[in-house]
């Protein structure tokens, strides 16, 4: 059996993973997970019960914990999914950024660091670290071109900014003391557990509640859409077949306006959710879900265009989506509809879908 220790692995992607390491059958899987407001043990309710599943609360910034997990559990592969995530809540309140994203990679890494040169030198050589980042370290592209593996970094966020720090620990750690890292950039994921303050479940949601469905700006930033299964089996095998010091973009080549995703949605909720059906929409006196689309004012520094070049995973590795768009988004928005419990528990007590990442200080304290 195989050791894997998966930090924020209540998260959303994280979560995902988790079962999908499961698949496997002969890993194990050590949750090490903060439980911050978008980590939630509703996330991992039907593997809790496995044998094959430790959970661990506690922060990857906490350096003494992080030091008991890695002794007692000797792990084959550390795979860091813990950050925060959400551009909004960034600009709002980058210190939470920094602490997990920038100080909590470098407290792992160098906890791993250390353990790994304890390590006998057959379980040495099989040991790996592996960064999940995103594509925002990279910056804004214009109408055309995609972001490679070469791409200088240019983080326009505090966010992408604290994840391209974190990105440069890791990269620094395989040069400076061989330590074998491997570092992912993912593009948009969407799909089931995602915490509802995202475009996808938000508008979902909102949708299915008669609630406007807020749309910054003019509507037509570009992001490149990778369905969360995809992902995370791209992940895995970065793990299991990466070379050691390399990163890896892994996107779903599926370039979509914010505008489009949410019409998208909307023609998918009259399918499985049908708009006449629905007393909050006729309680305000609309006929469809598209009626509840409202244009806001944008996000500050907003990212026009992302899109993966994601050619290096699929010619290296064999790597390739399954799920375009529409198929991803169909299943997402019945998962949603059919997860209503799972939706009340998790924002219960946390978020009321309010807007976030004003920079005023009605959206909140900006240092905090």
């Amino acid at each position: 059996m195989r050791t894997w220790i998966v930090t924020g692995g209540a998260g959303f992607i994280g979560c995902n993973f988790v079962r999908y390491a499961l698949g496997f059958g002969d890993v194990r899987v050590v949750v090490f997970d903060k439980l911050t407001y978008a980590g939630s043990l509703e996330n991992l309710r039907d593997v809790l019960d496995d044998a094959r599943v430790t959970f661990v609360h506690a922060d990857i910034a906490d350096r003494p914990a992080v030091d008991r997990v890695l002794a007692e559990h000797q792990p084959d592969a550390v795979v860091n999914f813990a950050a925060e995530t959400h551009v909004d809540r960034s600009i709002d309140g980058p210190r939470a950024f920094v602490h997990t994203n920038l100080v909590g990679t470098f407290e792992l890494l160098d906890a791993a660091r250390v353990y790994w040169g304890t390590l006998e030198p057959e379980h040495r050589a099989r040991f790996r670290f592996l960064h999940v980042s995103t594509d925002e370290v990279y910056g804004s592209l214009g109408p055309s071109g995609t972001f490679s593996e070469e791409t200088p970094y240019a983080p326009n966020s505090p966010y992408a900014a604290s994840k391209a720090g974190a990105d440069h620990l890791v990269r620094a750690y395989f040069h400076t003391y061989g330590l074998p890292v491997l570092i992912t950039n993912c593009s948009n994921n969407y799909g089931p557990y995602q915490f509802p303050e995202k475009l996808i479940p938000l508008m979902i949601l909102n949708a299915i509640e008669g609630r406007d469905l807020p749309i910054y700006g003019d509507g037509l930033n570009v992001r490149d859409w990778l369905y969360v299964e995809d992902h995370c089996a791209g992940v895995a095998l970065v793990l299991d077949r990466g070379r050691p010091g390399e990163k890896y973009n892994i996107g779903g080549s599926n370039e979509r306006t914010n505008l489009d995703v949410v019409d998208t949605l909307c023609r998918e909720l009259e399918r499985v959710a049908p708009s006449a059906e629905n007393a909050a929409l006729r309680g305000r006196g609309y006929e469809s879900y598209a009626r509840l689309k409202i244009f806001v004012a944008d996000r500050p520094g907003h990212d026009r265009r992302y899109a993966i070049d994601a050619s290096k995973i699929a010619r290296d590795l064999g790597w390739a989506p399954r799920h375009d768009v529409a198929s991803g988004l169909a299943r997402t928005v019945r998962w949603y509809v059919e997860h209503r419990p799972w939706c009340d528990a998790v924002q219960r007590g946390r978020y009321s879908r309010q807007r976030l990442g004003l920079a005023s200080p009605e959206a909140g304290p900006k240092g905090d």
